[in-house]
């Protein structure tokens, strides 16, 4: 069977050294007289030894672009272990997966998510010519799992319907949008384990190269968008997002509550094809438009999607932010959600104008909301970058960099002069090397370090957080610094720096945490 770009010849049963001659002869016969690709159907070849893989190398020689497709796992494995998988193109033939009743777990942007059975799901993607992105969301989802972030791994490729689905292994599994449906008293369970699966993705570096970066992305949204404002807020939407600085920490990009599963007591991340490295924002803006961008003008889409009602999600989103951020603080939580809110918009926005969302009256009402929020945040809103007020780490000596390197972000961003800087260093350093070298003995354990810039009078208050023996640094007596150093006793050197440099120091051990918290007014 040919068309015009290429020509199929079919292999049938077996091809071993009884008759690899009168198999090779058969192919021969069938090879077009142009130079045009050839592909081989092994669709119904069940088997083929060392004669026959040698009759595939003459064709391939006289056949450069021979592709060889619907290859059995048996026989598959046969080419794959010869090294015939690296020479040419072999597709594997695809088990037929039917999704009919069976329920829908997770739908993004790509495809659909179902449970098949009790214990697999399948990612049915929208596009029918999925290959590529199917092997993307792989090779992403293994990145991920090296790096530290648990995932689920996809372990077959299945067609359904006319287009591919990825199989994934989720025994008993239940999204958080199911948890939050049905458990509504989880909520908090829900938020916490939520933004640490969040803060652990935020504060994974990515290898240069290896993921896309969503900067690029905000910015082709921005310029899409651009005409259909008026022409300086334009202006200022697309120089906001260009200011952003580029960024190598992971995000995920369809951060939702259907994409977090628990099984077995673990939680796990699903659905990895829109992974990209990028500045926080990003992601803050796709959550923000899942729980409530989206329905802002239909609070029946939060039910359908997610499967729990608006007021679910707005109370989901602020507790997400407060714990996400680290503050109560409402000048804080709003400056930020802001800043998220104008991507966000910018996403809405570009998404429905591209699915003719100007053509009804319902799609120009939407549009005309988010362009009148967008707007009005364009007048306030200077700059998109923030800080989370909270780090959390493991407590190793190694990490010290990183926390000092957090603490000076937001002390710069306060505008705290240096010599009070590099008091709070110094500080900082004493309390958070003794975590590490003395809170959990020989084994590794957390520590989160919070920051809080006040005013009236301006002040950073900066707090460490430990799960090690309750023990209170405050509690010894200071030493005396009058005597000769060897006269005196060992230890407590550090701590008395540390109370003399900053205003006001405090301890206490609450819920299994040492939290030790100073604060240096400047």
């Amino acid at each position: 069977m040919s068309s015009e770009k290429t020509v199929t010849i079919p292999l049938i049963g077996r091809i071993d050294s009884n008759n690899a001659a009168e198999a090779e002869q058969t192919i021969r016969d069938m090879l077009p007289d142009a130079a045009v690709p050839v592909v081989l159907d092994a669709s119904k070849l069940e088997y083929i030894s060392s004669a026959g893989l040698r009759v595939l190398l003459r064709v391939k020689k006289s056949n450069p672009d021979l592709m060889i497709t619907g290859v059995n796992s048996e026989v598959y494995e046969i080419l794959d272990m010869t090294g015939f998988t690296e020479m040419m193109k072999v597709e594997k033939a695809y088990r037929v997966v039917s999704v009919e009743g069976c329920e829908e777990i997770g739908r993004g942007a790509n495809g659909t998510i179902y449970r098949i059975d009790q214990d697999n799901v399948v990612k049915v993607y929208n596009n029918p010519n999925a290959l590529e992105e199917i092997q993307h969301e792989r090779e992403v989802a293994r990145l991920a799992l090296i790096l530290g972030i648990p995932t689920a791994i996809s372990y077959d490729v299945v067609r359904v319907g006319e287009s591919y689905g990825s199989v994934f292994e989720l025994l008993n599994a239940r999204s958080f949008s199911k948890i939050l449906a049905r458990e509504p008293e989880k909520i908090d369970w829900c938020v916490r384990e939520y933004v640490d699966m969040l803060k652990k993705i935020h504060s994974t570096v990515v290898p240069a190269g290896k993921l896309p970066d969503m900067r690029e992305t905000a910015v082709s949204w921005a310029r899409f968008v651009q005409p259909y404002l008026p022409e300086a807020a334009g202006r200022k939407l697309v120089s906001l997002v260009r200011s952003v600085p580029r960024d190598n920490h992971m995000i995920h990009g369809d951060y939702h509550t259907k994409n977090l599963e628990l099984q077995n007591d673990e939680v796990l991340l699903i659905d990895m094809d829109t992974l990209a490295v990028g500045h926080p924002v990003f992601e803050l803006a796709s959550i923000y438009n899942a729980f409530i961008g989206f329905s802002e003008t239909d609070h029946e889409i939060i039910r359908k999607f997610q499967g729990f009602d608006f007021e679910t999600a707005g109370l989901f989103w602020n507790k997400f932010l407060r714990a996400y951020l680290g503050t109560d603080d409402e000048k804080k939580l709003r400056d930020v959600e802001n800043k998220a809110r104008i991507v966000g918009y910018t996403r809405l926005i570009r998404r429905s104008i591209r699915r003719r969302g100007l053509e009804t009256e319902a799609g120009r009402a939407e549009i005309e909301h988010w362009k009148s929020e967008l707007l009005e945040l364009l007048e306030n809103v200077d700059t998109l970058l923030f800080l989370p007020n909270e780090l959390k780490l493991d407590a190793l000596v190694d990490n010290l960099p990183r926390v000092l390197s957090f603490i000076d972000g937001h002390l710069e961003q306060a505008g705290c002069p240096v010599k009070a800087q590099m008091q709070i260093d110094v500080a900082a350093e004493e309390i958070f090397v003794n975590i590490a070298s003395y809170a959990y003995e020989n084994r590794t354990g957390p520590a989160i370090v919070r920051v809080e810039i006040r005013e009236e009078p301006t002040a950073a208050v900066i707090s460490f957080h430990d799960r090690g023996m309750p023990y209170d640094p405050l509690a010894a007596e200071d030493p005396d610094v009058t005597l000769a150093a060897e006269d005196r006793e060992p230890g407590g050197l550090g701590v008395f720096m540390v109370k003399k440099s900053m205003d006001d120091v405090s301890y206490r051990y609450e819920d299994g945490w040492n939290v030790f918290t100073m604060t240096k007014i400047f």
